[in-house]
């Protein structure tokens, strides 16, 4: 039997009156233990009091999740968010460096919804804040008055670029996927390789060229009810896969040292 991985989380910081709570989604974490056969480890958005570098030298992977949150708009040079716009700066000074270091150490990487626009910042690009008003792209959000089976229920299909990775992990060059993110990418990072386009153009999925380990984003969310869909299963089994693989060599690099 082999030995789990230990895959970071970073968390969300919500305040829940009077006190703050470092807080990861269950579906999350539930899609890692099952699909990654993985341990997840939470990591608070405390990024002043927390050391990179010793933090991924416990993981053996990084997965970035979706929130209700934003990115704020200074980090890729966009205009001031509406007055409404609910943003974690907390979340932002840790996952975006983090995210970097990880890439730069060959941390395996995988990233979904608010995560993967999270990546595409890192590495340079920048991001649309209301989609559904550029012309050309249909509402990729929600409704949040809808049960919770139909805000995750399939919404419209993407096309998975042939040769790349996420066309080697499912059946068909095609997939349905869910949506629910009122954000997406405007300009997309150098060095990154489209995995996926929705049907209005919109890129959903890329993966990063000099990466040493498997480094995926997908702007929908695979994690959902994820035993019940084998392209979700696909992915998670091959992000767990490779933390696995980053695990072993970690071991055989301190046993030759």
């Amino acid at each position: 039997m082999r030995s789990k991985p230990v895959i970071g989380v970073p968390a969300d910081r919500r305040v829940l009156d009077p006190h703050p709570f470092h807080m990861v989604g269950e579906k999350y974490l539930q899609a890692l233990i099952d699909g990654a056969d993985a341990l997840p480890l939470i990591i608070p958005a405390l990024a002043d009091g927390i050391d990179a570098d010793a933090v991924l030298a416990q993981c053996d992977g990084l997965f970035l999740t979706g929130s209700p949150s934003n990115i704020e708009p200074r980090h890729y040079g966009g205009e001031a968010s509406r007055p409404d716009t609910l943003h974690d700066p907390q979340r932002d000074a840790l996952t975006l460096p983090l995210a970097q270091q990880a890439l730069a150490a060959g941390v395996p990487l995988l990233a979904v919804c608010r995560g993967f626009q999270e990546l595409n910042v890192v590495l340079g690009g920048s991001l649309h804040q209301h989609i559904a008003e550029v012309p050309g792209y249909h509402n990729h959000k929600e409704n949040p008055a809808d049960p919770l089976e139909v805000q995750y229920g399939p919404a419209h299909p993407v096309n998975l670029i042939e040769g790349g990775m996420l066309a080697e992990l499912n059946a068909a060059p095609r997939a349905t996927v869910n949506s629910l993110h009122g954000q997406g990418i405007k300009r997309l990072a150098d060095g990154v390789t489209v995995e996926a386009i929705a049907d209005d153009g919109l890129v959903e999925a890329f993966s990063v060229d000099s990466a040493k380990a498997f480094a995926l984003a997908v702007q929908w969310h695979p994690e959902w009810q994820m035993k019940n869909n084998p392209f979700s299963t696909s992915i998670f089994n091959a992000f767990g896969n490779a933390c696995h693989e980053y695990a072993i060599s970690k071991k055989r690099q301190v046993s030759c040292e």
